[in-house]
């Protein structure tokens, strides 16, 4: 039996020109049922995540970049570009600290029970996790209480 667990609810998202797999990262078992967790995860028409911006350059330059097709890993399904070999190597060693929360969704949208498309240059990383933002407003709107968006949009 394969039940699909979605942690963002009131999917009404229309797709345009970005996309979204639904992954396998982990089985959970026990005598009485099985099942297997799936999770959403953000990418393009190419199954490529973060619009090719590299995920690990947030936590060691403090800005976004652009990644290199040259250096790719796949996690959950979708492919990271990283802007050195370096980056992808850190990626490899620990994906889910640089992977971003929320399958790469609007974190703000998250917290109020919706998914939104994001935009690389709207970001932040809260207790070590990368978070982005759909629109300015939305970063507004994240910040007027972080502490209890993330809450929010962790459940």
């Amino acid at each position: 039996m394969k039940t699909i667990f979605l942690t963002l609810s009131g999917l009404s998202l229309v797709l345009g020109s970005i996309s979204c797999s639904v992954t396998e990262p982990h089985s959970v078992s026990n005598e009485h049922t099985s099942a297997v967790a799936k999770r959403l995860v953000n990418t393009n028409s190419k199954g490529l995540a973060l619009e090719g911006y590299d995920p690990v350059v947030y936590f060691t330059d403090k800005k976004p970049a652009q990644g290199r097709p040259e250096f790719t890993a796949v996690h959950e399904g979708a492919t990271y570009h990283f802007a050195t070999a370096t980056h992808r190597k850190m990626f490899i060693e620990k994906p889910a600290s640089y992977a971003p929360a929320y399958g790469g969704y609007c974190g703000y949208a998250a917290s109020i029970g919706k998914v939104r498309p994001v935009r690389p240059e709207f970001w932040s990383i809260v207790n070590g996790k990368l978070i982005l933002q759909h629109s300015k407003e939305a970063v507004e709107l994240w910040e007027k209480d972080v502490t209890g968006n993330k809450t929010k949009a962790d459940t």
